[in-house]
């Protein structure tokens, strides 16, 4: 009787085994059927995260086009479209300087654009207010990257042309496909006014509005959304409670510690001297940007700030700064230093700040989502 019952127990201990691996491998299954059909050479079997994180933010692959061929204008020429406010992403590369209107970028979310021989991707997603540019290149072969139309953590979810895997705009790293787990390098580039970097710039060029497609240029499709007190477009997770979803934040990394700024303490901190991970780094903001993501016309938008880090070593020297009036100087030589970190004047003429292994201004939901082990820095005084 007991041998009997023991062969029973083992049938079904097996059957609900089975039962359960052939219910995974259908979710599995189903959950690669909602993308495959047109993704068809993407490999959904090579992946750093789950599908169910993924959702569709409404338009399909490449509904919102990437600009591919991009054309420049002086920036004379720029001004006569585009207020001297307005944010623009600001790339310096091998001795040239390119402006991206964020009204441009906002339509498109990414620029595939070359500099000399350097092909990067300058992109911007408006639900994370994230401006980000990395190389495009994979294994050292040269791509172009396009929209998949689908959101994580309400961040753009871009894809590459050479094998079609998928990649977080807000990490750079490979999240779906053959590069699953392999990370883009980055391109230093800061969001400043248009009137910053004419004046940083003068000789710099700025992205035309001649795209090749038709669009409301200088309007936000997204009025009102960087309002506190609002909520995320298609965010699952819950919010990270200690800021509001919406407040900008500069984000910073270092030696793989991450540390966040609220604007609201940057507002009225200008300038920020501090330690992160062992390391010195200074915080710099100036108001006077206006927002995209406000008024319906961005040229009729609140204003709010840019904001920049650094390292504050140099030489082996560390330097300690401070503002007197709107010019930025260090205590230790007394140099002249701009918004981007470069001595202008003094002793250390043409000398550049080091920097960090990340920083970036975003929405705090953001950085937070995939950053929630960051500090959150909060005024002593």
């Amino acid at each position: 009787m007991f041998s009997r019952n023991y062969s029973i127990l083992i049938i079904l201990t097996v059957f609900v085994v089975a039962l359960i691996f052939s219910q995974q491998k259908t979710i599995a299954y189903g959950e690669d059927q909602r993308f495959s059909r047109s993704w068809p050479t993407t490999d959904f079997n090579k992946r750093t995260i789950s599908l169910d994180e993924i959702i569709s933010g409404g338009p399909p692959k490449d509904g919102i086009p990437a600009i591919e061929d991009p054309q420049f204008i002086t920036n004379n020429k720029a001004a006569n479209w585009l207020d001297p406010r307005e944010p623009v992403i600001a790339v310096e590369l091998h001795g040239q300087a390119r402006a991206y209107p964020l009204q441009i970028l906002m339509f498109h979310e990414i620029v595939n654009d070359k500099i000399d021989d350097t092909a990067i991707a300058v992109t911007f997603c408006p639900l994370c207010n994230a401006a980000i540019v990395f190389k495009s290149e994979i294994d050292g072969k040269t791509t172009t990257f396009g929209t998949t139309g689908m959101l994580r953590n309400s961040d753009l979810v871009m894809y590459d042309r050479l094998t079609m895997s998928w990649w977080q705009q807000f990490s750079g790293k490979g999240i779906v496909g053959k590069h699953a787990g392999k990370k883009l390098e980055r391109i230093n580039s800061t969001i400043i006014s248009f009137k910053e970097f004419q004046q940083l710039f003068p000789n710099g060029m700025t992205l035309s509005k001649k795209t090749g497609y038709s669009r409301n240029y200088g309007h936000n499709p997204y009025r009102g959304y960087d309002r506190i007190g609002n909520n995320p477009f298609l965010l699952k997770d819950p919010v990270d409670d200690r800021l509001p979803a919406m407040e900008r934040v500069l984000g910073v990394i270092v030696n793989g510690i991450s540390r966040v700024y609220p604007f609201s303490i940057l507002s009225n901190l200008k300038l920020i001297n501090d330690e992160v991970a062992g390391e010195s780094i200074v915080i710099i903001s100036n108001p006077g940007t206006l927002s995209t993501l406000d008024a319906t016309v961005i040229a009729n938008s609140k204003t709010t700030l840019a904001a920049t880090a650094f390292s504050r070593k140099i030489s082996g020297q560390t330097l300690t700064f401070y503002f007197a009036g709107d010019d930025i100087f260090d205590h230790e030589t007394k140099s002249q230093w701009n918004f981007l970190g470069r001595a202008v004047e003094g002793s250390l003429k043409g000398t550049q700040l080091d920097n960090l292994e990340e920083t970036g201004v975003h929405f705090a939901f953001a950085w937070l989502a995939f950053r929630p082990n960051s500090t959150v820095f909060k005024n002593a005084n």
